[in-house]
């Protein structure tokens, strides 16, 4: 992949996973480092001036009346670091710290923080030298933005004993590895501790990940669905087009139409004559993944307004008339981004709690049409898939306990200035959970329907199944191949996951249609 130019405008979450997954190269745009010049030198000029800026010459929150003289300005913002690195817990992992710090630069780099472009090309750098912060995962109420897990970025910017790293999987000080890689730490000027850690990008970092993670996870939930209702011999009368047309939700019709395409030819569904109908985990499926379609959309759209927007405070506004060219308001504010994750674990949890009733009915000899009790093999003692499905639904319940929506939550801070936070954060680490334990029960689903369509096979040998859902079986056994004889299941399922994760479990499928594309 090419360098891929920060301009603080243009940003996708296609660019998010290429940088954090990847190891995509990054450089600051000239336009954006023209437009970061000139509000730094306004910056510049008012900490010398006797008019109140806040975070300039004022203190910070509840402290913004305190004035600092001009000669403290460097003390002010080393402290303001140093004293919001507060961050307790696990370190997030290195693909959301990397995605956190493109996302740090990209605002930065829309020129209205007041800060050097030599902040954003430390930050390039990093990125592009594979040096990357150690984050603790808690800690921030989303609101002024994720300030702690910033500010132990700005440990590792700025000069001075404190801060890690981890370089090629070794954790060492910030000092060490910086080093390394010859890169300057930075003597801070006036706003750039502000400019590190205002905003929501730990929070968007998870979020835009999750995004990308979900629309691979719905397409994948709906090729097991497909195997499911093949291996199940179901009705397709429920996916016909002109049905879904009486109920136009664009989710639910391109599920429908994934349905039809990975269904097409396939001898098993509709074999049943006396069949009018199927129980609602099958017939429904449009519904319930079309919604959960359709809610990631909205996430989708919340996040990609959010990988480009200014969230400084103040802002520095350069062309607004008048002497003051700062604006105090709310930009830091994570309430967008953490309702957008809230709807999108509940959409997830959804998907997992539909492709459980699926596995169950896979499972249970008196729902599957003649399938083996637990899809047991006849030729051995065994348990079959009974485990599996006791497995999906701890993960299922697991899900509903996380589901309650944190940015709801509110606990005010900062002596009643914050007094009104959005817990972002916390809903982004349970969406970005809940979207994982999801995805290992799409991937017991795909065990179960992979070892219900075999017996299938061997039941009518030569039966055909359907255009996609001969290429997803396929997938499947092969993906199962690759592990030693007698894994045990947690390992096929983790297997599966991860075919899952990576998309390959799509590859070669009929066109799918994604996130927002529309059926013909």
């Amino acid at each position: 992949m090419d360098t891929l130019e920060i301009d603080g405008h243009s940003l996708t979450i296609q660019h998010v996973v290429e940088v954090a997954r990847h190891n995509r190269t990054v450089a600051l745009a000239a336009s954006a480092r023209t437009e970061m010049l000139r509000s730094y030198a306004w910056v510049a000029q008012a900490s010398r001036g006797e008019m109140p800026v806040y975070g300039v010459n004022t203190g910070f929150g509840s402290l913004a009346r305190v004035r600092i003289p001009p000669e403290d300005s460097e003390q002010l913002s080393v402290n303001l670091i140093r004293s919001h690195a507060a961050g307790v817990g696990e370190p997030m992992p290195v693909e959301v710290v990397r995605a956190m710090m493109l996302l740090r630069a990209n605002a930065l780099a829309k020129g209205v923080s007041g800060c050097r472009p030599l902040l954003v090309e430390n930050l390039n750098a990093m990125l592009n030298a594979g040096i990357t912060p150690i984050i603790p995962s808690q800690g921030s109420c989303g609101s002024s933005g994720d300030l702690a897990p910033l500010a132990h970025l700005g440990l590792v910017l700025m000069k001075g004993d404190h801060g890690e790293v981890v370089v090629n999987g070794e954790r060492m000080s910030a000092e060490a590895g910086m080093s390394a890689a010859g890169i300057t730490r930075i003597t801070l000027e006036a706003k750039d501790g502000l400019a590190i850690t205002n905003g929501a990008q730990l929070t968007t970092a998870i979020a835009a990940l999750a995004c990308a993670d979900a629309d691979r996870l719905i397409l994948s939930a709906e090729v097991a669905a497909a195997m499911t209702m093949e291996a199940l011999r179901g009705v397709s009368r429920a996916f016909v087009a002109a049905v879904h047309e009486l109920r136009p939700y664009p989710g639910a019709k391109a599920c429908a139409a994934n349905l039809r395409a990975l269904l097409s030819g396939s001898a098993l569904i509709d074999s049943l004559p006396d069949k009018v109908q199927d129980a609602y985990s099958l017939r429904c499926t449009p519904q319930v993944l079309g919604a959960s379609r359709d809610t990631l959309h909205f996430a989708t759209r919340q996040i990609s307004v959010e990988l480009n927007a200014a969230t400084d405070n103040p802002l520095i506004l350069v062309d607004q008339p008048g002497e003051n060219k700062a604006y105090s308001a709310g930009m830091f504010h994570g309430e967008p981004v953490g309702m957008a994750m809230d709807i999108l674990k509940i959409a997830t949890a959804e998907i997992a709690s539909l492709a459980e009733r699926r596995l169950y009915r896979l499972t249970t000899g008196t729902l599957s049409h003649r399938l083996p009790p637990g899809l047991a093999q006849a030729d051995r003692p065994s348990l079959g898939m009974m485990l599996p499905q006791t497995t999906a639904a701890a993960l299922v319940s697991e899900n509903r306990s996380l589901a309650w929506p944190s940015s709801v939550d509110s606990i005010p801070t900062c002596e009643d200035q914050e007094d009104h936070v959005a817990m972002s954060t916390t809903a982004a680490r349970i969406a970005a959970e809940v979207l994982t334990n999801s995805r290992r029960v799409i991937a017991i689903e795909l065990l179960g329907a992979a070892a219900a369509l075999t017996f299938r096979q061997t039941e009518e040998p030569g039966v055909a199944l359907g255009a996609g859902t001969t290429v997803a079986l396929a997938r499947v056994r092969t993906c199962l191949a690759r592990l030693p004889e007698g894994r045990p299941p947690s390992e096929q399922i983790e297997a599966l996951a991860a075919l899952i994760h990576s998309g390959g479990l799509l590859e070669e499928l009929p066109v799918l249609l994604h996130l927002g594309e529309e059926p013909s």
